[in-house]
């Protein structure tokens, strides 16, 4: 099981805008801890966690922050117009398009998402694969 994803940033501040525009609406919660930004899922006591904690850090090393080429995180939503508003949400706090919500041919009929990068460069993927949703022709 995955416990955490961590990205980069060099402007923390800029990294929160844009997280915060759309994993709170996804149930994280933020917490921040020494000038980082520490997203986390509710845990109902006595359960264990289920998905992945996502951490945004300044580099430890004191480099600059980049983004792994190839590298991507995906955050599940629960249905196509949530996805189309959190990807717009995400845009307007300062991430960039790398492509808008829709089906992909080369994935599952069920399978719609939309592609952002963070102010840093980081790709973020936000989907949805609700089979009660309508789904690609073909």
């Amino acid at each position: 099981m995955i416990a955490y994803v961590t990205v980069g940033a060099d402007d923390i501040a800029r990294a929160e805008q844009f997280y915060s525009a759309f994993l709170p609406a996804l149930g994280y919660k933020l917490e921040k801890y020494h000038g980082d930004l520490s997203y986390i899922l509710p845990v109902p006591l006595g359960k264990s966690p289920v998905s992945p904690d996502f951490y945004v850090k300044s580099p430890f090393n004191g480099d600059p922050a980049s983004a792994g080429n190839g590298a991507m995180v995906a955050f599940e939503g629960s249905s196509q117009s949530q996805i189309r508003d959190l990807h717009s949400a995400a845009l307007a706090a300062g991430g960039s398009d790398e492509g808008q919500p829709g089906f992909r041919t080369s994935y599952g009929s069920h399978f719609f998402v939309g592609y952002l990068r963070d102010p840093h460069g980081n790709k973020i993927a936000l989907f949805s694969d609700n089979i009660d949703e309508p789904r690609r022709d073909g």
